[in-house]
């Protein structure tokens, strides 16, 4: 028991950094390639590393008929159609922004998760977690953007409707896909929305504009190998194993752990807007695991 928490404690580390680390990898890799074909490329090289890894270790693809209605769901409301409104919507608006309107994700899952996860532990305290959470990330970002909502509108819709996907895609999962292994249930999905990507990419994108060169190769490598094959992989993992709720803070996190990495690598600044805003952020941390921590030791004494 100790030795699963212990494992789940280093994969929600992990998915926090890695996928925090992936903003600068995206930044990187778009001097290269166009938003459409660089994600495409991602999803579609994370699928041969999956298929290469099932062959060597002997693992099946399950096909039964549940799990290919969750492949087809996870390929357009989990890859193909968040991806695609976030990578289109950051064409409009800045980061910083996109990153305050993704910061709605844990609130959703609390909505879903109440409708569809009637087992799932949310109470009061989960709430004022997010909730500070959320106010952590608006107080980072604060400095850093402004709002036109004659033009900004629609990109910060798309974002918003990208974490209400992503969202019920995670609920939906938990409530149905607990029979699903985590590294060959990315397999089809990844394979199918790489290709369409690609194809959107290839038709409707200045192909003009790409360039193979190491810079590109070395951005999609890493966005395909750790940002999708690890960091996907663990997620479901801790998904069939975490309150659903505590898991979606790791998107309050990822932002922090950006903005870190932009300081260290692009000597990008690191205000007191972003110190004040990460200690509510671990603040709501601390609020969200108060229950569970409390349960725990009640067990144990």
């Amino acid at each position: 028991m100790k030795s699963n928490s212990i494992k789940i404690f280093i994969g929600y580390i992990g998915i926090s950094i890695i996928w925090g680390s992936t903003w600068l990898a995206i930044k990187f890799g778009l001097y290269s390639f166009t938003p459409f074909f660089s994600i495409g490329l991602r999803f579609f090289l994370a699928s041969i590393l999956i298929f290469i890894f099932m062959k060597f270790r002997g693992m099946t693809l399950q096909l039964d008929f549940l799990s290919l209605k969750l492949y087809l769901v996870l390929t357009f409301f989990s890859f193909v159609i968040p991806f695609g409104l976030v990578y289109w919507a950051e064409q409009y608006i800045d980061t910083g922004l996109a990153s305050i309107l993704f910061a709605v994700y844990p609130f959703f899952i609390i909505v879903f998760s109440y409708f569809l996860l009637p087992n799932e532990e949310i109470g009061k305290l989960k709430i004022i977690g997010v909730t500070l959470g959320f106010i952590g990330i608006i107080i980072i970002f604060a400095e850093d953007f402004s709002i036109d909502f004659s033009h900004d509108f629609l990109g910060m819709l798309f974002v918003i409707l990208s974490a209400i996907l992503q969202a019920l895609i995670a609920v939906t999962i938990k409530k149905f896909g607990q029979h699903l292994n985590p590294i060959t249930m990315n397999f089809l999905p990844l394979l199918s929305s790489g290709i369409i990507l690609i194809l959107i990419g290839y038709f409707l994108e200045d192909r003009n504009y790409w360039k193979f060169d190491l810079n590109g190769i070395l951005s999609v490598s890493y966005l395909a190998t750790f940002g999708t094959l690890v960091a996907f992989t663990t997620y479901y993992w801790l998904l069939k194993r975490m309150n659903i709720v505590i898991l979606s803070f790791s998107s309050l996190i990822t932002p922090i752990v950006a903005i870190i990495l932009g300081w260290l690598i692009l000597s990008e600044k690191f205000s007191i807007y972003d110190i004040i805003g990460s200690c509510v952020v671990l603040i709501g941390i601390l609020f969200v695991n108060l229950q569970p921590l409390k349960n725990y030791y009640k067990k144990k004494w």
